[in-house]
């Protein structure tokens, strides 16, 4: 069984620094790029879990609800995963999203 704690513990850490951002941060762009990253978190999920079906993508829930979307993204991610290369990436995917973020 592949250890995904990394994946977790990195997307707790970037919601923590999203949570506690001045809300002017999340509006200059940080909320975007958190729901962006959780948008693709979500999609590389739906393609290990079920790459047969058309893929959903997460809903925009306003900028103070991006870190929750990150962590519920980021979890259900590292439940699928199976691969270290694919940990790998996706764990690049939340550090890039966080420096591009500011946070």
């Amino acid at each position: 069984m592949l250890d995904t704690t990394p994946l977790t513990s990195a997307v707790d850490r970037f919601a923590d620094r999203l949570r506690a951002a001045p809300q002017s941060r999340l509006q200059r762009g940080a909320a975007a790029e958190a729901l962006a990253l959780a948008r693709e978190l979500a999609l590389r999920a739906q393609r290990i879990e079920a790459p047969e079906t058309p893929a959903h993508e997460m809903p925009d829930a306003g900028m103070f609800a991006a870190a929750d979307q990150v962590v519920v993204a980021g979890r259900d991610l590292a439940l699928v995963l199976m691969d270290e290369g694919e940990l790998a990436d996706a764990l690049d995917l939340v550090a890039q999203a966080q420096k591009r973020a500011g946070v």
